[in-house]
């Protein structure tokens, strides 16, 4: 029981700070200005069912993944990073949409993909993917009972699903939050969560570089 406690432990505390919800549900705002509240707890709903799917299947997939492509982890880095720092890039460069283009346009809404940019890169990127090969990399077999492996397995689809549950709680009250801001402070707050996103982009792809450059 210790060991399923640890497995459960070490993916939600190895996810959480890299995928970040906290800081970035001011960023999930911004991107769904233009949504009515209705529209953006179910776009938060599907983003943390996203997020499963995504942690998921590269905890006990992706390793098996990589492998058959040749693919190596810091190539992934580096791909991820430039996704990432574009993106922050292009959210530094827009800010939060203004309000006022909600109200001028009642009957139409903004089609906002649930997948891409909100599941990925913005919740789960190439950091998250990562770990989350690294520690589906890190499951015992072999030598271990099946029953054991099993019980690990379902610990760390467990913590998958904390993380997830998080998600869904930072993004569908994260307009509560921000309201004590204003449009001027969440406009603030969302540029500089870019701006920590362009940095994460950049620190990603530079940790790939280092990496296969020192392994060249």
């Amino acid at each position: 029981m210790p060991d399923v406690f640890n497995a459960f432990l070490l993916v939600y505390a190895g996810l959480f700070p890299i995928i970040n919800p906290i800081g970035s549900a001011p960023i999930f705002l911004g991107l769904t200005s233009s949504c009515s509240e209705a529209e953006r707890n179910t776009l938060a709903g599907k983003v943390a069912i996203n997020s499963i799917f995504l942690l998921a299947g590269s905890m006990f997939v992706g390793s098996h993944l990589l492998v058959f492509f040749g693919i190596t982890l810091p190539v992934v880095r580096i791909a991820g990073g430039l996704v990432v720092a574009a993106f922050g890039w292009k959210l530094l460069q827009s800010g939060v949409t203004p309000d006022d283009q909600h109200t001028a346009r009642p009957d139409k809404s903004t089609s906002v993909d649930s997948f891409y940019p909100l599941t990925m890169p913005l919740t789960v990127g190439p950091g998250g993917i990562s770990v989350a090969i690294a520690l589906g990399s890190q499951r015992p077999s072999g030598d271990h009972e099946w029953t054991h492996i099993m019980m690990l397995s379902g610990a760390a689809i467990l913590g998958i699903l904390a993380i997830a549950l998080t998600v869904f709680i930072c993004y569908r009250f994260a307009d509560r939050i921000i309201a004590m801001l204003g449009r001027n402070g969440t406009n603030v707050v969302v540029r500089l969560s870019a701006f920590i996103l362009l940095c994460i982009g950049i620190q990603i792809l530079w940790t790939g570089t280092r990496t296969l450059i020192a392994g060249g």
